[in-house]
């Protein structure tokens, strides 16, 4: 893989953004993360290249993931975005409605993200 994938991860818990950072740098990704959904709404309109995909958790302070996933699906539509809860069906239901990609619930285990995020990311087989 010539390219770096940028990861775009948005969660206003600490602990997951700092675990979620450190395992996806590891694995060579290039990661930006923000615990503020309105300040990953603006890295991500400011990134020229585009991130890869992008990581959200559902229930934040200021716009909800769900509102962050309505965005970015309305103005990038070939975005892959990956809502992340701790909270039952309700917000799992209205991120689908956003099309989200995928609604995991935490906890989630690492590995079992990164191959999603592969499966989402690898080039449709024709």
């Amino acid at each position: 893989m010539d390219k770096k994938l940028k990861l775009l991860i948005i969660d206003d818990n600490d602990e997951m953004l700092a675990a979620l950072y450190e395992f996806f740098n590891k694995k060579n990704y290039d990661v930006v993360t923000t615990p503020d959904s309105l300040e990953g709404l603006k890295l991500f309109e400011a990134e020229k290249q585009g991130f890869d995909l992008v990581i959200t958790d559902l229930v934040m302070p200021n716009i909800s993931g769900v509102g962050i996933i309505s965005i970015i699906k309305k103005k990038y539509p070939g975005t892959p975005v990956i809502a992340i809860t701790g909270w039952g069906e309700h917000p799992e239901a209205l991120a689908k409605e956003a099309q989200a990609d995928l609604v995991l619930e935490k906890p989630f285990r690492l590995p079992e993200l990164d191959k999603i995020i592969n499966d989402l990311l690898s080039p449709k087989k024709h």
